[in-house]
């Protein structure tokens, strides 16, 4: 697989390449439960300087992440760059306001310390991306999610005011392309049967171990021409490491079952002298329907890795292992 291949969502206009970096880490706040460290500021600006400079031409961030950080180091960098060389992903629904419990600054940042309060209606959308732009140094992004209306059990708001704003600020191509970036596969499902989306970002619920969106969402997206963006495809550190020493899924402790099969799908890796990682990139690039993958990096090295990983050579064999013994589901697309 060629990482910098890239891939056009739909009519839009936005490409992607099939590697992207995923914004989390980058914002400086630990993930996972504290397991895994976010980026230093400093780290963080390589990264992303590092990502761009070996080919990747995709970049995901949200005002959430890192309180605003992620959006003030990934524009740091790609302000400077041509803004034709790479297509940038932000999110809405969220409003980051000055937290009066806590008045201080992010030196390296210059920025105030910042909380988040959901506002879905149309004003709270033109808000968020109007601060997005600010904190990212830039006129435009190509792609605006929907950021976890299921947080708060804000479907009824998402669908009366953010998505009707969403349409709007495409339409007067104030955006690419839009959608909605969620953990769960259900409710962007149902947002994808009621309105004309382009690109979901499905952190985690298709991956090489966690198959739940393949049955339904997937299906429905290629009939309805939506691509999907997947995040999280290691589900949150287990498939990155040796998953039989204590791991994280789904942002937090992995459940044994989960654990269990982690295992057995590294076991069937090491096997065939496979890289889990690499193994956990291709499957889910192999699907139509997902143009790009968007690990979160912290380190240049992560980034020049993941793109080593989706080059790797896999053999078929394994694939058909992991088929046989129930691992992965009979008739799932692979490499």
């Amino acid at each position: 697989m060629d990482p910098f291949e890239k891939v056009a969502i739909g009519n839009t206009g936005v490409e992607v390449t099939r590697l992207g970096l995923g914004g989390a880490p980058i914002g400086g706040a630990a993930m996972a439960g504290g397991l895994y460290p976010g980026a230093s500021y400093d780290e963080a600006l390589a990264t992303v300087r590092r990502a761009h400079e070996i080919g990747v031409g995709h970049f995901d961030t949200a005002p959430l992440y890192g309180a605003g950080r992620s959006e003030v180091r990934f524009g740091a960098v790609l302000s400077t760059l041509p803004r034709g060389s790479f297509a940038l992903s932000t999110k809405a629904g969220r409003l980051m306001e000055p937290d009066p419990g806590d008045p201080g600054r992010h030196a390296a940042e210059n920025l105030p310390h910042l909380r988040a309060r959901f506002d879905l209606s149309r004003d709270g959308i033109l808000r968020s991306l109007e601060a997005s732009l600010q904190r990212l140094r830039l006129d435009r992004v190509d792609i605006l999610y929907l950021h976890d209306p299921d947080a708060e059990d804000l479907e009824e708001e998402a669908c009366a005011t953010a998505f009707p704003a969403l349409i709007e600020l495409r339409e007067q191509g104030v955006v690419g392309a839009i959608g909605c970036g969620m953990n769960q596969w259900e409710m962007p499902a149902r947002f994808v049967r009621r309105f004309d989306l382009d690109i979901i970002l499905l952190a985690g619920r298709y991956t090489l171990l966690d198959h739940t969106a393949y049955a339904e969402l997937l299906p429905l997206c290629r009939e309805r021409g939506v691509m999907l963006s997947i995040g999280g495809p290691y589900n949150s550190g287990i498939l990155a490491g040796d998953p039989a020493r204590p791991s994280s899924f789904n942002y937090g402790p992995a459940l044994p079952e989960w654990t269990r099969k982690a295992v057995a799908l590294k076991a069937a890796c090491d096997r065939h002298g496979v890289d889990l990682r690499a193994a956990a990139l291709q499957f889910v690039l192999a699907h139509p329907v997902v143009a790009t993958v968007v690990p979160g990096s912290r380190t240049v090295a992560e980034v020049e890795q993941n793109a080593d990983l989706i080059r790797a050579d896999i053999p078929a064999a394994l694939w058909s292992d992991l088929k046989a013994e129930g691992l992965i589901p009979a008739n799932a697309p692979t490499p």
